[in-house]
């Protein structure tokens, strides 16, 4: 079972209140208004496991994990009722996998993901959790400890408190930064400000798969220059990236041709979506007239194909994330796959 994982949209909040619903007994399941809180304030912490529908065209949500932020370093009522923007502990409110698709270690390699992501952006301190005794098992082999049982009360039964401490990315300033001479101070709050600045993400990326119409919801047809464009911006697709790599209404949509980016059966990022073998046509954006228009793009060495054309692959400039598309060495055309980018939606 080939399992997409990607950031579950508004529009699809109510799939994922279904399958909380059918989950938890009635007075645990989070209401549907819950869910939409939950997302509109941290929506790059609502990560779902997503079955992908023929050729591109859609996806079927099929698990979920979802969170909030707090200050504090245990769960209680209160830093489980609401979003604090910037907080280093991150509390999950539900796990939960479609009854069809339990016994699946769908949960479990939702949960490593979700912790990996968690990991990579280097924002978090540590994950925190309730769960009734009988999964605490399925959390340990998550890498979760055991805390004891927890004050929260939310329906009958009682609830057991579970924490992931997760691995610093941070430096601490150097003892002497170079070129700086020694006795000399730092500016006061400079090194601070660094930090808060090396910590910044980039805006969220949706993957094409997460658009119920797919490309239809992101070209724009009424553009000035007569062919279909790009709505939004686009961006890298790892979530931990996100950087513009261009703005939006700069490339034409285009269907031709697929292009063989990669070698056959080769592995690469979930967020990277498959083309078709050559000759099937894929969805392309087309940038021209030069790399200048780019906010953000990095090149391959050439590359010749069996037919003898030199091809540079495309890649984020910023995580050298790619193949996202391609274009001709010397060539004034460059192609990015529809399913490769992200988008700012």
């Amino acid at each position: 079972m080939s399992i997409l994982y990607d950031l579950v949209s508004e529009n699809e909040l109510e799939d994922a209140h279904r399958i909380e619903s059918r989950g938890y007994p009635e007075d645990e399941a989070g209401s549907l208004e819950t869910f939409k809180y939950r997302q509109s304030q941290a929506p790059e912490l609502f990560l779902g496991a997503f079955l992908p529908g023929p050729d591109d065209t859609g996806r079927s949500l099929i698990g979920f994990v979802c969170s909030t932020l707090s200050p504090d370093t245990t769960l209680t009522h209160e830093s489980m009722s609401k979003h604090v923007p910037g907080s280093k502990s991150v509390c999950i409110h539900s796990v939960c996998v479609a009854p069809e698709h339990r016994r699946k270690h769908v949960a479990l390699d939702l949960l490593k993901e979700y912790v990996r992501r968690l990991e990579e952006t280097g924002q978090y301190d540590r994950i925190l959790l309730i769960a009734h005794e009988e999964l605490r098992p399925l959390y340990e082999k998550a890498g979760f400890e055991f805390v004891g049982r927890s004050a929260v009360v939310h329906g009958a039964r009682p609830w057991f408190e579970m924490r992931k401490d997760l691995s610093s990315t941070g430096s601490a300033p150097p003892s002497n930064p170079s070129g700086q001479a020694q006795g000399q101070a730092l500016p006061a709050g400079l090194w601070e400000a660094l930090e808060r600045s090396s910590r910044r993400t980039g805006p969220v990326a949706r993957l094409l798969t997460s658009f119920p119409h797919a490309v239809k919801e992101v070209i724009d047809s009424d553009s000035s220059g007569g062919s279909p464009t790009n709505k939004y911006d686009l961006l890298c697709p790892r979530l931990s990236c996100g950087s513009v790599i261009l703005k939006a209404g700069v490339a034409q949509w285009v269907e031709r041709a697929s292009v063989q980016l990669e070698p056959s059966g080769s592995t690469f990022p979930d967020c990277l979506g498959a083309l078709p073998a050559p000759p099937a046509t894929a969805q392309w954006w087309l940038v021209t007239p030069n790399a200048m228009v780019f906010e953000n793009i990095g090149f391959s060495r050439p590359v010749q194909t069996a037919g003898g054309t030199k091809l540079k692959l495309l890649a984020c400039a910023e995580c050298d994330l790619g193949p996202l598309g391609w274009s001709e060495e010397g060539g004034s055309q460059f192609w990015l796959a529809c399913n490769r980018v992200g988008y700012r939606a």
